[in-house]
């Protein structure tokens, strides 16, 4: 089997789109929260996509591919994401929000769930390369009593739901809906992240570098001697 076959049978399906939204959510919260989350080795596949109480979050991308993001927390673990988060950026405790129905509590989630989204964008842009942009998080505070479908407008779609545990082992669920799709390597590509502060280390370093603008005597005669050829 030649090299040009042996990576065309590298194809990218659903599972690997949801493991790297997951890879996404543990990322960033832990980072974030200070918390270890962890989620379930198995998947579920569902039918629909729903926001269900206490709070539910969905966000909606497009470009190569389509499709829809939602998170469902319960009050406790919505509360205790945002404790973690808001202690972490050096809040005191006093000062936060008592109940998971305050504005600031849904606003934090959406905050969270926007730079979730955003690393999965990115590792879409460098593993598949390929575009997918996002549109602002919506959040809602549900009642036990609601239930809200979502409906994604998807030509073919695949929805599946992950169970997530935060260190205090409250449960969260991430459902993912997107168009079936596959993606196939034609050729090997450098997906690796790129580091911000390498970059501008090294266009510092490109203007720290003097350019040799120094000519020899030899180059000022020619110089000077194409110009009185011209007249000038």
């Amino acid at each position: 089997m030649s090299k040009q076959e042996q990576v065309s049978d590298v194809v990218y399906g659903t599972e690997d789109l949801l493991i790297s939204l997951c890879n996404s959510v543990t990322r960033v919260l832990n980072v974030a929260t200070n918390c270890q989350i962890n989620y379930s080795g198995m998947v579920q596949r569902i039918t629909k996509t729903c926001l269900k109480p206490d709070i539910g979050c969905f966000v909606l991308f497009d470009g190569g591919f389509s499709g829809l993001v939602v998170l469902n927390f319960s009050s406790q673990t919505a509360m205790e994401l945002y404790e973690s988060y808001m202690i972490n950026m050096g809040m005191p405790k006093s000062e936060l929000a008592m109940s998971h129905t305050a504005d600031e509590v849904s606003n934090i989630m959406g905050e969270l769930m926007n730079q979730i989204v955003g690393d999965f964008t990115g590792k879409v842009r460098r593993e598949l390369q390929t575009h997918i942009t996002q549109n602002q998080p919506k959040m809602l505070v549900l009642n036990k009593q609601v239930m809200l479908s979502v409906d994604t407008q998807l030509d073919n779609p695949e929805a599946r739901r992950v169970t997530f545990y935060t260190g205090k082992n409250n449960i969260f669920y991430l459902e993912l809906a997107v168009d079936r799709a596959e993606f196939i390597k034609l050729h090997d590509f450098d997906a690796k992240e790129v580091n911000p502060d390498d970059v501008l280390a090294e266009v510092n370093a490109g203007r720290n570098t003097a350019p040799d603008t120094a000519v020899s005597d030899a180059d000022a005669v020619n110089h000077e001697e194409l110009l009185r050829s011209l007249g000038m």
